[in-house]
């Protein structure tokens, strides 16, 4: 048994919207088959469309082609592996960077359950998961951008000295 919420057709407002085709998420109308069965396919494969009329287009390469008798100046990572592989350029002591890159997966691990602690969703509500989430955000990224510099340049950026 379905609870449909009945339009309240004196309003107005709701009148005008319904005379425009429009409100029927208002009051209530249920999602199938209306949304499921139409609108949604009709999305996705609008979606799918574009994605393939843009990759015919505009077809992005990958790169220029590898020569296997030339090896290139600077051996770079993949983009998403750069803060690591920064880690393990700038710490001297080449155990510390191994047992600070296998600390990234168990921080992560530990998440889950340091986030259930705090009953509120709101990240206003919870300075320390916030505070946490933009150190290791910011922290990353200047990583990030770090790998692609001179080793001298890697931890300041230039920026400082």
């Amino acid at each position: 048994m379905t609870i449909i919420k009945k339009p309240d057709l004196n309003n107005a407002l709701l009148r005008a919207k319904l005379a425009k085709g429009m409100g029927h998420s208002y009051y209530g109308e249920p999602a199938w088959p209306n949304d499921l069965l139409y609108t949604f396919p009709i999305v996705i494969l609008g979606t799918i469309t574009c994605c393939v009329g843009l990759a015919v287009l505009e077809p992005s390469s990958l790169g220029e082609p590898a020569n296997p008798f030339a090896t290139p100046l600077e051996i770079l990572p993949e983009w998403y592996l750069y803060p690591t592989f920064n880690m393990l350029r700038i710490i001297p002591n080449k155990l510390f960077g191994v047992i600070s890159i296998s600390l990234v997966p168990v921080g992560l691990g530990i998440v889950p359950f340091v986030e259930n602690i705090n009953k509120f969703q709101n990240p206003f509500r919870r300075p320390i998961a916030t505070s946490v989430f933009i150190f290791g955000t910011v922290t990353t990224v200047w990583l990030g951008i770090g790998a692609t510099m001179s080793i001298d340049k890697a931890l300041t950026l230039g920026i400082f000295f």
